[in-house]
């Protein structure tokens, strides 16, 4: 990883989904000697829900209605 002029860094995919750090999650920085820690801040899941369903928003691609999906699931 390189650092941008800005001071940036991108945090690859595997870990942003094992870590479950979605956009706009909060995080810490904690330096121990010569190490650098990120963590998610205290308090950021809090948010976690609702910005998930925000992201899920208006992702679907089949076009049923509710009950149709529900006839689907009960076979």
């Amino acid at each position: 990883m390189r650092i941008t002029s800005k001071g940036q860094v991108t945090i690859p995919i595997e870990v942003r989904e094992k870590m479950g750090l979605l956009p706009n999650t909060e995080v810490e920085f904690q330096i121990q000697g010569n190490t650098v820690r990120l963590k998610k801040a205290a308090g950021s899941s809090s948010r976690r829900p609702r910005d998930l369903i925000r992201r899920m928003r208006k992702k679907a691609t089949v076009e049923m209605t509710t009950d149709q999906i529900l006839a689907l699931t009960r076979g």
